[in-house]
């Protein structure tokens, strides 16, 4: 029997043999990451376990990246004390930081190039599973995990079983990666792969963008998955060596690798799709809601802040104006998406229609700054990958998941909007 990309990936960093799931595995790990918001825990480890002692040494720090993104800008003296912690940690060891408003984490590590294919990647957010766009297997693990990483360069693994899943087709104009998550979400729930990898092939998945391919791979999260894996191709090499990644290590599944499961999607027939308030997984096509009305938007996050992403949302908006009474906010995964929206003009175009416009960051998506962006009863429609009750800080406000092209589409009518019913909403077609 053959091996999944998850199993070859866990194995070759585990002695050099392939893996099977359910086995426990100690492996070597590339890269880590910590952000400000798991930071405190694993930097006190660290000063626990002898940090400025005589002889004690990190000697993999320099391959774990310090991420000031959650707390941005802090929101109290506690987070601005762990910034300054941070910053002070990465000077004295030499750890690759990112400062407030330089991205979110799972932006900014392919971003600097710091993972490549065949890789197994760590960070302190469940959304760490972005990495898996590139052929590496990115996870979530806490603070105390990575600081275990900086000292040995090792950490211990289940081995997951693994989902397979074939894309047939590419999407329609108005149809997005985000879309294909939904769908995911909607057939197997919240915890339908409670750790287990997810495998992603097809045409469907070879005929998506690099920015698609992330979304697809971050919103594994949602569903409980352990990674999501997608196989390298010509794109994904061209876009690692554009950003400097180190040699890549493609990993292909076995013809006659086990899975736990497979599923098939005809991608070339999806229709919009839109997560209803406060359950991820109550997924519907944006059509049968359609007229639903909302006074807040969102563009934005780790999930679909990406320039692509602001690409739609400029597409659909340019030359209008927002709803009466809806109000917008954009903010992009990383400094680089930032300044490239803005040599675009997409920034002039959002703004123009009556958008605000953020540093990146995470401080909107999960409230950890304190923005209250909805009212009691007001609907919000955002492209960020989780509408938990209180999630954007009113737990009595609605919260809808869709693209950003269904985001923006809903901006400009005032109602949950089909993209493909808007003009402009088949900028992917266009380009």
């Amino acid at each position: 029997m053959g091996h999944t990309i998850a199993e070859k990936i866990l194995g070759n960093h585990a002695g050099g043999k392939p893996a099977r799931a359910g086995e426990i595995v100690v492996a070597d790990v590339d890269f880590s990451m910590i952000h400000d918001a798991r930071a405190g825990n694993a930097l006190k480890m660290i000063e626990k376990l002898g940090a400025g002692k005589p002889g004690f040494t990190l000697p993999h720090v320099k391959r774990t990246a310090l991420v000031l993104d959650h707390y941005s800008p802090p929101p109290n003296m506690e987070a601005a004390n762990t910034h300054v912690a941070m910053r002070a940690f990465a000077e004295k060891y030499g750890s690759p930081l990112y400062d407030v408003g330089d991205g979110i984490c799972h932006q900014v590590l392919p971003e600097g190039g710091h993972l490549t294919c065949g890789d197994l990647v760590v960070g302190t957010d469940t959304h760490s599973t972005t990495y898996g766009a590139f052929n590496a297997f990115g996870t979530g693990v806490e603070g105390t995990d990575v600081s275990a990483v900086m000292m040995t360069g090792k950490l211990w693994f289940r081995v997951p079983e693994t989902i397979h899943i074939e894309l047939n087709g590419a999407l329609q104009p108005g149809v997005w990666a985000k879309d294909v998550t939904l769908t995911m979400l909607g057939r197997l729930g919240a915890e339908g792969a409670n750790y287990r990898a997810l495998e992603y092939c097809g045409s469907g998945v070879a005929a998506m963008a690099i920015d698609d391919r992330m979304t697809l791979s971050n919103h594994a999260a949602e569903l409980g998955a352990k990674a999501a894996l997608l196989e390298a191709d010509a794109k994904t090499l061209a876009w690692l060596k554009a950003h400097g990644a180190a040699t890549p290590k493609p990993v292909k599944a076995d013809a006659n690798a086990k899975y736990a499961q497979r599923i098939v999607i005809d991608t070339a027939k999806l229709a919009p799709q839109v997560a209803r308030q406060h359950n991820i997984d109550d997924v519907v096509a944006v059509p049968e809601v359609a007229g639903k009305k909302i006074q807040v938007a969102l563009i934005g996050t780790c999930t679909n802040g990406r320039l692509d992403d602001i690409r739609q949302a400029a597409a659909i908006l340019k030359g209008r104006k927002l709803a009466k009474g809806v109000r917008m906010i954009v903010t992009p995964a990383s400094r680089a998406i930032y300044l490239a929206a803005m040599r675009e003009g997409l920034f002039e175009i959002l703004t123009t229609a009556g958008a605000s416009v953020e540093a990146a960051g995470c401080g909107t998506c999960v409230n950890i700054t304190g923005h209250y962006i909805a009212g009691d009863d007001q609907v919000v429609i955002s492209s960020a990958n989780r509408n938990f009750k209180g999630r954007l800080g009113n737990p009595k406000a609605e919260i809808w998941i869709g693209s950003a092209a269904t985001v923006a589409a809903s901006a400009l009518t005032g109602t949950v909007t089909d993209a493909r019913t808007v003009a402009g909403g088949d900028w992917r077609a266009a380009a």
